[in-house]
């Protein structure tokens, strides 16, 4: 018996709800791009670079680096030289990101617990950032 709170409508529901709480919060928005290229930095293990994340993303590494820019304005990552290839640029995520990554983790976890049921939909913060 498939579980039900792995279902496509659940999930679709999850992602609703995390969405809406993330445009309500008081905090900058970020692209898709610059979502998808702060949580390869935050969740899979570095060293993460310029080139393996366009590779990764399959998109330019000057559209990495608009994103890398605009992730770095909001503090949320940090490029550093690499140590072994001066004409590398290691990609770090800072405090900043793990908290940010820690705030969306708990609205991931409190809109499952809304739509299973198992507290009241007025219960979420949806307040990050």
């Amino acid at each position: 018996m498939p579980d039900i709170r792995m279902s496509a409508e659940h999930l679709s529901g999850v992602f609703h709800h995390v969405v809406i709480d993330m445009v309500r919060r008081d905090g900058p928005d970020l692209s898709a791009r610059q979502f998808a290229v702060f949580m390869i930095c935050t969740l899979q293990d570095g060293p993460h670079t310029i080139r393996g994340l366009a590779m990764d993303l399959k998109v330019s590494k000057p559209a990495i680096t608009r994103c890398l820019d605009r992730l770095g304005m909001l503090g949320l990552v940090q490029r550093f030289p690499d140590p072994r290839d001066r004409r590398s640029v290691i990609v770090r995520a800072t405090e900043g990101g793990l908290k940010l990554l820690s705030d969306l983790r708990g609205l991931l976890v409190g809109a499952d617990a809304d739509l299973a049921g198992v507290r009241p939909a007025g219960a979420r913060s949806g307040a990050i950032g």
